[in-house]
């Protein structure tokens, strides 16, 4: 496992390449309001301008280093710049192979895909297609909705969300059973909340019952990420789709759905062909009917078949199997969730901490002033000013850490899966102050 020391925020000399630096960094943080349209669409709220980063390191262009517990959403399993990713990329550039190829067998797709299957339960592994798709997020669950639709014949996909309704009730509804459940082992983006083990195998068995294809997402919780290398293997279930993403391209856009081969026959765009599929009992405890055979949804995408991403990709699984870090997220991770349940004791502001492994959240609330007036009670949205507020004061304090939920009001750490125990108590130390800071200086609700 690479290790790292714990390196906090710090500036360097006058050297020749920290006056560099500065001036880039200057430039940089001029330009972009003139070049960009109003449009722009990712975040403004981390000023920082990377130039050089390193496992959970990143140097901003000032000279000031930040431990970035963002990880690209969940993209860097390794971290900046492992080495066994660059020796990978390398490799390919240096090899004279294309770099990108669609829909064509190629020796770094095989290595990915061969890889990929050692990671996987054998009632799954067994039976499986890859299909790859394009690198968004969105692609690979539009293709998972296309193949349950196309084998089914039916059209409605409940999620998780939703799944307490049709799919659970006794009685049949009247549009009838539906095309497929998708659910998130951990929905990331609403809050980071961790789908309970019972619920999940409940709804396993009712699919099953119903001969519903179960779509496991794991787009943000693969590879490692949640203790487990698939956060569906905490609740014992195997998927008949599983979506993966974002971590499975070693920091590359990568992005596949995995399939039982009875959803979808031979000849779909970017499905793998039986070379991948040995065959044997079905042990996934998959639907009880057979699916309708009909054509294979194609995949999506024209850049499905990055090789660079692939040879990433494969470096990145294996590292993560040989090295056992799963179990190492999910001892830290523990570590860490106890920590910040620490903070919700002791923090008025801070109403929750949750999360699965090297995944958490930390809510924060705008307590009430136990007051009828209006004027004293919490406005809207000052929760979400909380969790800015903190989220600055953690950047100040050279630790870089996102906002998510459908109210903006959770902080997310999401660190490397190669963070140590120095590292991560140096996030949680700087963390902590940060929120001991904006609770201090909120007076009635007023936030700093």
């Amino acid at each position: 496992m690479t290790r790292e020391p714990a390196r906090g925020t710090s500036t360097r000399g006058t050297s020749t390449r920290a006056h560099a630096g500065d001036e880039r960094q200057s430039g940089a943080s001029r330009r972009p309001p003139a070049r960009e349209p109003a449009a722009r669409t990712y975040a403004r709220a981390l000023p920082v301008v990377p130039v050089r980063a390193r496992g959970l390191t990143i140097e901003a262009a000032d000279g000031r280093r930040y431990l970035d517990c963002v990880s690209g959403a969940g993209t860097l399993a390794l971290g900046h710049n492992h080495p066994v990713v660059l020796q990978a990329i390398r490799t390919v550039l240096d090899s004279g192979a294309p770099l990108h190829v669609m829909d064509l067998t190629t020796p770094v797709e095989d290595a990915f895909v061969t890889e990929l299957l050692r990671t996987l339960p054998p009632g799954l592994a067994g039976r499986a297609r890859v299909r790859f798709c394009g690198p968004t997020g969105t692609d690979p669950v539009a293709t998972a909705v296309a193949l349950v639709r196309a084998a089914t014949g039916r059209t409605r996909v409940v999620a998780l969300a939703d799944a307490h309704g049709p799919l659970l009730d006794d009685g049949e509804p009247d549009h009838g059973p539906p095309a497929g459940l998708l659910l998130e082992p951990v929905r990331s983006e609403d809050g980071v909340r961790p789908a309970p083990d019972a619920l999940v195998r409940r709804l396993r068995a009712r699919a099953t019952e119903r001969a519903v294809p179960l779509i496991v997402d794991e787009t943000e919780t693969g590879v490692g990420r949640t203790g487990a290398y698939w956060a569906f293997e905490h609740s014992g279930v195997t998927p008949d789709v599983l979506v993966i993403a974002k971590a499975i391209g070693g920091s590359l856009p990568l992005a596949a759905v995995v399939h039982r081969d009875d959803l979808g026959g031979l000849g779909g765009m970017g499905d793998l062909d039986g070379r991948h599929r040995t065959g044997g009992q079905d042990g996934s405890g998959g639907p009880a009917a057979p699916y309708a055979q009909r054509p294979g949804a194609p995949a999506a995408g024209a850049f499905r078949g990055n090789q660079l991403a692939l040879a990433a990709g494969a470096a990145t699984l294996a590292h993560v199997r040989e090295h056992r870090l799963a179990e190492h997220a999910a001892a830290l991770g523990g570590r860490m969730l106890t920590r910040l349940r620490a903070l919700a004791a002791e923090f008025e502001c801070v109403g929750d901490a949750r999360g699965r492994g090297l995944m958490a959240g930390l809510e924060l609330v705008a307590p009430d002033e136990e007051s009828e007036s209006p004027a004293r009670r919490p406005r809207p949205g000052a929760a979400a000013e909380l969790a800015a507020a903190v989220r600055r004061e953690c950047l100040r304090r050279g630790l870089i850490v996102d906002v998510t939920g459908p109210r903006a009001n959770v902080v997310r750490l999401l660190p490397p899966l190669i963070v140590t125990e120095e590292q991560m108590s140096a996030v949680l130390d700087r963390l902590a102050d940060a929120v001991r800071t904006v609770d201090r200086h909120r007076p009635g609700g007023a936030v700093p």
